[in-house]
């Protein structure tokens, strides 16, 4: 059963897993990548999830989609394929896009500013063609050194009034990183009038949710979920009105939870404190989801009612970061 569930807002969506395989195939071969199949469907099995996986396993598929997004052309093209997906598919009108530049830039070889400007283009072409607002966010990443990261942090405040709206960190668990290398980056960010989401409460457990809080004093949380561990997590991110942005087709994927029925529970505790929350995909086309699709996923396992689905779609217009 289709439902109608108006225009929606989604707050978190990765470039590396929202792009159309058929494009992200057509931007690869205008590159001349050498990729490891020639077969098409082949490739489209090596840049989506197929079935339950491991978080690693998940972060791992990154790796073509982010050589081939690694241009000013593919960047402009891929922003634009995923505001104009969006919004065709589900009336997602308002969308924020985020990605780590330095991930795109061949270690060097391509102009960071080209790859950040680029994806800007194909966002502005987007809501000339569509009736959208869409906004980008940097990505840190948890295995750079302080420097990469703060030449990031220098790049969103700089396109600030262009189109990047806010700040996040993303990359595989590294025992080595300490969030404190990222506090005055990120708090001048804010200062800066940035948003600040934040990835944590995934993979990572409730303690360094509270870490995070404490320390970057965050708008949002991408996922959160383990935040259900610790009630005094849960009560200090009512307090404060930090959003979580949750995924749950990607968090069942990755075993981050074991399955669907777990959300119960994860929502039931989210509600009972009054912890504010969104619906999102994280990825569409890597997961084979969409936004509509999560909210009927929800609904129809009775997870979340209707109401609360509405809700979660005026928590998101507000606490969207795009002005």
């Amino acid at each position: 059963m289709t439902h109608n569930f108006g225009e929606l807002t989604e707050l978190h969506v990765h470039v590396g897993s929202s792009v159309d395989p058929p494009i992200m195939w057509e931007i690869a071969h205008m590159q001349g990548i050498k990729l490891p199949t020639k077969n098409y469907w082949e490739f489209e099995d090596l840049i989506a999830v197929s079935g339950i996986t491991t978080y690693q396993k998940y972060l791992d598929l990154f790796h073509w989609t982010e050589l081939i997004q690694s241009s000013p052309e593919a960047m402009e093209k891929s922003v634009y394929s995923i505001i104009s997906g969006a919004y065709r598919k589900c009336n997602i009108t308002t969308v924020e896009i985020r990605f780590n530049p330095m991930l795109r830039n061949r270690g060097g070889e391509r102009d960071l500013d080209h790859i950040i400007l680029s994806a800007i283009h194909g966002m502005e072409k987007a809501m000339l063609a569509f009736p959208v607002k869409a906004g980008l966010i940097l990505m840190f990443h948890r295995t750079y050194p302080q420097k990469l990261n703060e030449i990031i942090a220098k790049k969103a405040i700089k396109y600030k009034n262009h189109g990047v709206v806010g700040v996040d960190i993303g990359g595989p668990i590294d025992k080595n990183f300490k969030m404190n290398s990222i506090k005055d980056m990120v708090l001048n960010c804010k200062k800066e009038g940035l948003g600040v989401t934040i990835h944590t409460g995934e993979a990572t457990d409730a303690c360094e949710v509270m870490e995070v809080l404490n320390l970057l004093n965050p708008d949002r949380i991408g996922h959160g979920i383990r935040s259900i561990e610790d009630e005094n997590v849960l009560k200090e991110l009512a307090s404060r009105g930090v959003v979580l942005e949750v995924c749950p087709t990607s968090n069942v994927h990755t075993s981050v939870v074991k399955n669907l029925n777990d959300f119960k529970l994860i929502f039931s505790k989210l509600k009972e404190f009054n912890v504010p929350f969104t619906i999102n995909t994280d990825g569409p086309e890597m997961l084979k989801t969409n936004l509509v699709k999560e909210y009927e996923l929800l609904l129809e396992n009775n997870i979340l009612t209707k109401e609360d689905l509405e809700k979660c779609t005026e928590v998101a217009r507000k606490a969207t970061f795009i002005k």
